[in-house]
């Protein structure tokens, strides 16, 4: 797997997927819902409700499957704590990591050595992580309503380029079920998860980034 954050489309698709997740995991829909196109005005409520549990939740766990666009399939667990942490390990042999200690972003390989550090604020994830989300404006485009789920696609450009993230709720526990990130190509990504715990209390290890480990592959890459 590549490890490139902002250049490589395979990784960010990856990694975005992720993160759309991470947007309700995280924080949930902040109020703002007014924006919502005419069209979805009459659903606005169920959204309201999601976002109402979804603020609540400080801290969650879990596991995940990942279905790329090509149908490979990866999965490993996930570990979140608001606001701006957050870590993904994905089961071998991807052997993959993303980890955000509420300042910086880290996307390590371990297989392959490599190490892409990020500032937290220049990431999609910095509006994910945040103690509220603002879903202000356009960036809910579609509200909808099944008998077995909710789906609440949203789309930023300032945050995710051409990209649209669609997460699908229970309608009755408002439980997140899983999230298809939908690239400028078109090609989807979908996160399932499952096993899900809620409340849970992290060793600090959990986030923790080894800067000086990160500084030395890096060094050794550049060849100094």
């Amino acid at each position: 797997m590549t490890s490139a954050f902002l250049s490589q489309p395979a990784s960010r698709r990856r990694v975005l997927a992720l993160m759309g997740g991470a947007a309700v995991l995280a924080a949930g829909l902040a109020p703002g819902l007014g924006a919502l196109p005419a069209r979805a005005q009459a659903p606005a409520a169920a959204a309201q409700k999601i976002a109402d549990h979804f603020s609540s939740v400080k801290t969650m766990t879990g596991e995940f499957v990942q279905f790329g666009p090509k149908g490979e399939q990866t999965g490993g667990k996930f570990f979140l704590e608001r606001p701006g942490k957050l870590r993904f390990n994905y089961e071998p042999p991807s052997d993959f990591r993303v980890i955000s200690d509420g300042k910086s972003v880290l996307l390590m390989n371990q297989k392959m050595n490599t190490a892409d550090l990020y500032l937290l604020s220049q990431t999609p994830l910095k509006l994910l992580l945040d103690e509220r989300i603002d879903l202000t404006g356009n960036k809910v485009q579609a509200v909808k309503e099944d008998p077995d789920l909710t789906t609440i696609t949203l789309a930023d450009k300032s945050m995710f380029g051409n990209q649209t993230i669609s997460m699908m709720f229970d309608p009755q526990s408002f439980e997140l079920r899983q999230w298809t990130v939908t690239d400028a190509q078109g090609k989807d990504t979908t996160v399932m998860i499952f096993n899900v715990k809620e409340g849970v209390t992290f060793d600090p290890s959990v986030f923790k980034i080894d800067y000086n480990r990160v500084n030395e592959i890096n060094e050794k890459k550049s060849g100094r």
